[in-house]
């Protein structure tokens, strides 16, 4: 099973993006995800720069995707996903059905995102035949369910078109809104936000009148408030799943990994700052822990 490195979902200055991506060029993950996939105002590194470090990655030996923006409102931002598809020569990551017609229409090869509301076998198949060559399913879905997808995949003689990689480790990215919570919180306008998810780069974090955290606020992205990890659900993973997701949320992240690249052993000692539920069938910020006499 292999490791993914996911797009960068904060606004970060671009000296911390450079340096962030400098130091996974060093991490054992075999793909990179690139690019803006929340706020269309965050252009610390533009389209161009992004290709660029495509380009330095891909020369590296590692596998470059273009991510693409989960809300798109406006022409402008469908313009943007249009100059990435005639690009030509990288996959990009489908977020919106809009961006799958255009990857399409240029006869694109595309990853499907977890945006992406496919909850089944025939959602699939329409995907597989606009060009999918990779599911990352909405976060959402239990093992028990993208099992009973994977084995229809088999019945079907689809399975072989296309890997299947989970979200494993980060904040999820639950919703998207049109409004702002990083503006409205500052009083401003979302047309004059003053870009100030810049000054949260880890996001704004929610906790319920109990301090319980129940969310993490990134702009117009709602994400849970416990961080999900999966590292002690791989021996459930092997032989059906291809690859793991790390989400990019912190330069720690990158040690995440090496850890989920390592061979399966004795299980992490987590601390129950994390959460599992979706993966276990429950609600979402649950975390059900290892075994008994796993957990530390």
């Amino acid at each position: 099973m292999h490791v993914h490195l996911g797009p960068l979902l904060f606004f970060w200055p671009r000296r911390q993006v450079d340096a962030f991506y400098r130091a996974a060029l060093d991490t054992p993950c075999r793909r990179i995800y690139l690019g803006e996939t929340v706020c269309p105002k965050r252009r610390e590194l533009k389209t161009v720069d992004w290709l660029e470090w495509a380009r330095e990655l891909t020369a590296a030996g590692k596998e470059a995707v273009l991510s693409t923006l989960a809300l798109i409102q406006t022409p402008a931002e469908l313009r943007v996903i249009q100059q990435l598809c005639e690009q030509g020569g990288l996959q990009i990551e489908a977020n919106d059905p809009g961006t799958v017609q255009l990857a399409h229409e240029h006869g694109l090869p595309f990853v499907a995102g977890p945006a992406l509301n496919v909850y089944n076998l025939d959602t699939l198949r329409i995907l597989l035949d606009k060009g999918m060559t990779t599911w990352v399913p909405p976060v959402e879905l239990s093992r028990d369910w993208l099992l009973r997808i994977h084995r229809a995949a088999e019945d079907a003689g689809v399975r072989d078109r296309f890997r299947l990689e989970v979200f494993g480790y980060g904040h999820l990215p639950l919703a998207w809104s049109a409004r702002c919570f990083t503006a409205r919180a500052e009083n401003r306008p979302k047309d004059e936000c003053g870009l100030m998810c810049i000054d949260y780069p880890a996001g704004r974090p929610v906790s319920t009148q109990e301090g319980q955290p129940v969310f993490n606020l990134n702009g117009i992205q709602t994400q849970s408030g416990y961080c999900y990890n999966l590292i002690n659900d791989r021996d459930g993973m092997a032989g059906w799943v291809d690859a793991v997701r790390i989400s990019a949320h912190s330069p720690a992240c990158l040690e995440w990994i090496a850890r989920f690249n390592a061979p399966n052993g004795k299980p992490w000692p987590l601390a129950s700052r994390y959460c599992n539920g979706y993966w276990n069938q429950l609600p979402g910020m649950e975390w059900l822990p290892a075994p008994a006499g796993m957990e530390i």
